[in-house]
């Protein structure tokens, strides 16, 4: 051990060490049995995956990331190619399945070029290329323009895109609320918008009532209720001060200590104590507010002078919650009530009121002249319902900021895929040397998508992807397959649609993680020997990706 304590790799006969060819084919199939496993759930008529965690709960989705999060599996490449659905998901929030199988498919058409003793660095080169050329093919030959401010619209591209998840017979509901939430949040400065879906739209499930109770409010909804019975739950218009500090006197650490000689030192300290809330009160009070939210806790002598004065006091507040309330009413977080003054007293909200839904008490402050800030309502049957309605909405909420940061659009159901293969088998003839046949391969591998589709929805394969190739090398680029009914059909007529923003990501990062794997030669896994008796430990299993 070295002195950071951390293991060094010592290659004796007690190292595992795998290397060449087998490693690269062990690769491959790690990256082919992730892709297997959510190959079914791309498209409209898609399978449900049901997933029980260690804990004995539940899981059932189709949503590739959220199936990919709770597989567990021991090789290193196949944990790599979970890692890449990740990332697709935090940059774009589409596209999780794609990417996976795409990635899966650019390894397999690698592995005859690897038996044939090709150099890695050749098929990489060839990939790369095809991966510059892909992105400018869909940037200047295949995407559409699209006007944000047309609702209708932008209302048919996130449609597409959550048709193929549970929520899809619920298509309108969940755009408009994707749509409406987005555009609420959506903020300018200098040319330039920031739209921070995960920081700014907050999405509350309430089981109980129907999935049309589904709604974004103009406000925000923190589930809490008033610490005083009298005070008021209604409030129109209200002036509201958030703050940061708690309005009870402040302890001292578990090391303070007091002596006290005399019997009136006690009753002194009680009066300084009550003295410095009476104090933080008047200081609130003083500038009049309605309704005061804190993050922290309230005292009940603090309670009394605010219930005196007719303030509504909310306590113990999550910060990401009041971060939201101040975007929403104007009001500034003040750390310490002396500080406070008029301007930090938000006057934005129209109405503050709290209703009580099933147990619980909610806190609703809506009629926002002006949020930026907004919580997403969901109601539904069941817990699991909720859970799956919120990874759809996710993927809605996704589409509709990618539509508001690059405003084009390229054709979906494997239309585009089967275009930019056309183009790329074309130019694949301009090639020189050996790099051809990779480069020719990369754009059959992306024929995966338009051939899965066909799958899921039962069609005969063979026959309906010829019939799209002969239509893509006849100029007819907009024409995919309807996975409903597994047949061909022209996209702008079934209005199915998908951002440019979400297909560049899914190419950049498959090719990107094909071509990582593929320049991995040796996998060493060191491991020191406890007793001579025992067996090596620490090893890293070399199967083949084996799912446990």
């Amino acid at each position: 051990m070295m002195g950071g304590g951390q293991p060094i790799i010592v290659l004796n006969q007690n190292t595992k060490r795998e290397s060449g060819r087998k490693v690269q084919v062990q690769n491959i199939n790690a990256g082919k049995m992730i892709a297997d496993v959510i190959r079914t759930c791309l498209g409209p008529r898609s399978m449900l995956k049901m997933l029980m965690d260690p804990m004995g709960g539940i899981v059932m989705t189709n949503d590739g990331n959220a199936i990919l999060r709770e597989i567990t599996v021991q090789h290193p490449a196949a944990k790599h190619m979970i890692e890449i659905a990740r990332t697709q998901d935090e940059e774009v929030g589409d596209g999780t399945t794609s990417v996976v199988i795409l990635a899966g498919e650019m390894l397999a058409v690698a592995e005859q070029f690897l038996e044939h003793k090709m150099h890695p660095v050749v098929i990489i080169q060839a990939y790369r290329q095809a991966l510059e050329d892909s992105i400018n093919i869909l940037r200047e030959q295949l995407s559409v323009p699209v006007d944000i401010n047309s609702e209708e619209q932008m209302v048919d591209v996130i449609k597409s895109c959550i048709g193929t998840k549970f929520m899809g017979q619920y298509a309108d509901l969940a755009c408009s609320i994707a749509l409406r939430a987005v555009k609420t949040i959506t903020t300018e400065q200098d040319g330039h918008k920031e739209i921070d879906v995960k920081k700014w739209a907050r999405i509350e499930k309430i089981p109980g009532g129907t999935i049309e109770d589904c709604q974004v409010l103009n406000g925000i909804m923190v589930n809490k209720d008033v610490t005083h019975q009298k005070m008021k739950r209604r409030i129109e218009n209200p002036r509201i001060i958030l703050l940061d500090c708690p309005l009870e006197y402040k302890k001292g650490e578990s090391q303070t200590n007091v002596e006290i000689t005399a019997e009136t030192d006690f009753t002194k300290m009680l009066e300084i104590e009550e003295e410095h809330v009476k104090s933080m009160c008047a200081d609130l009070i003083a500038l009049q507010p309605d309704l005061v939210i804190t993050e922290k806790g309230v005292s009940d002598l603090a309670q009394h002078y605010l219930v005196k004065a007719g303030i509504t006091c909310i306590r113990r507040v999550k910060k990401s919650d009041n971060n939201r309330l101040a975007r929403a009413c104007g009001a500034t977080i003040a750390n310490r009530t002396e500080e406070l003054k008029e301007e930090d007293v938000g006057t934005g909200a129209g109405l503050f009121e709290i209703k009580k839904i099933g147990d619980d008490y909610f806190t609703f402050i809506t009629e926002c002249k002006d949020p930026k800030a907004c919580t997403i309502l969901l109601r539904g049957p069941s817990k699991d319902i909720l859970n799956e309605v919120e990874r759809n909405l996710h993927d809605a909420l996704g589409v509709a900021r990618n539509l508001v940061l690059e405003p084009f659009l390229v054709p979906g159901g494997g239309a585009v895929e089967m275009a930019v293969s056309h183009v790329l088998q074309e130019k694949a003839k301009t090639v020189s040397g050996v790099k051809q046949w990779p480069y020719t391969a990369l754009g059959q591998a992306l024929e995966v998508i338009p051939r899965t589709l066909a799958q899921n929805c039962g069609a005969n394969i063979i026959r309906l992807l010829t019939a799209l190739r002969a239509k893509h090398a006849s100029g007819e680029t907009f024409w995919g397959v309807n996975g409903e009914s597994g047949e061909l059909s022209d996209m702008r007529q079934l209005k199915i649609w998908e951002p440019l923003a979400v297909k560049l990501q899914v190419f950049k990062t498959s090719v990107e993680t094909a071509v990582l794997l593929l320049r991995i030669d040796d996998i060493v896994s060191g491991s020191k020997k406890k007793n001579e008796d025992a067996g090596p430990q620490g090893e890293m299993p070399m199967d083949d990706g084996g799912m446990a």
